[in-house]
């Protein structure tokens, strides 16, 4: 690791001791999940956690996880430890939102996801990442106007956050609650999104052993 590596890696292991003791949003659903202090130059952004990440510890770390890190197993060859290893883990959101009266998870409102964004834009000032890879519609958002998912996905974007510009590959949500991905056209497009983060620079330096 350089001396740059190290001050980032400093600077990193501070942020994520603030965002572990962030009590910002009454409403949301302690304990803080984060995904650690992973100094990496690729930077995948989910949307909040479920239920079960506060339990476990981690993101991802439930069915959609299992779909996701199923998805960069079949189209990289990374596994999931490998993945958690290389690759900063970010959200929209850090917390649990809870769960709506009808059923399923209930949404950011947008002062809580107002409140986590300074979070989000901490990480890419320190980080400076080259590809960021938005993990569904919320969090696509936080870096380009909405838009069907069949207009964003399977592309290769340029977007600009806290002072910083990257690459950006936006993925599908892998919930099973949506059909998107499982269904045309989001199985090509899904499967060429893929293609793009395996192909690019900044993730083919994560594959080296």
């Amino acid at each position: 690791m350089n001396p740059g590596s190290k001050t980032v890696a400093r600077h990193l292991n501070e942020h994520v001791r603030q965002l572990l003791d962030c009590r910002q949003c009454p409403n949301m659903l302690k304990p803080v999940v984060s995904g650690g202090p992973v100094v990496s130059r690729v930077m995948l952004v989910g949307q909040a956690p479920g239920d079960k990440e506060p339990v476990l510890g981690r993101p991802f770390a439930w069915t959609a996880g299992k779909t996701l890190f199923r998805w960069f197993q079949e189209s990289a060859g990374m596994d999931e430890a490998t993945f958690r290893a290389r690759i900063y883990m970010a959200a929209v959101c850090r917390c649990f939102p809870g769960k709506k009266p009808t059923g399923g998870d209930r949404v950011p409102d947008p002062a809580e996801i107002q409140n986590c964004s300074a979070w989000l834009r901490r990480e890419i000032e320190l980080l400076r990442p080259a590809l960021v890879i938005p993990v569904g519609k919320l969090a696509i958002q936080q870096f380009l106007p909405p838009e069907k998912l069949d207009l964003l996905i399977g592309r290769q974007l340029t977007a600009t956050l806290a002072g910083q510009t990257f690459d950006l590959v936006p993925l599908p949500h892998p919930s099973g609650a949506s059909p998107w991905h499982r269904m045309e056209p989001g199985k090509t497009l899904l499967k060429k999104a893929l293609g793009l983060v395996r192909a690019h620079p900044a993730f083919r330096e994560l594959l080296r052993p």
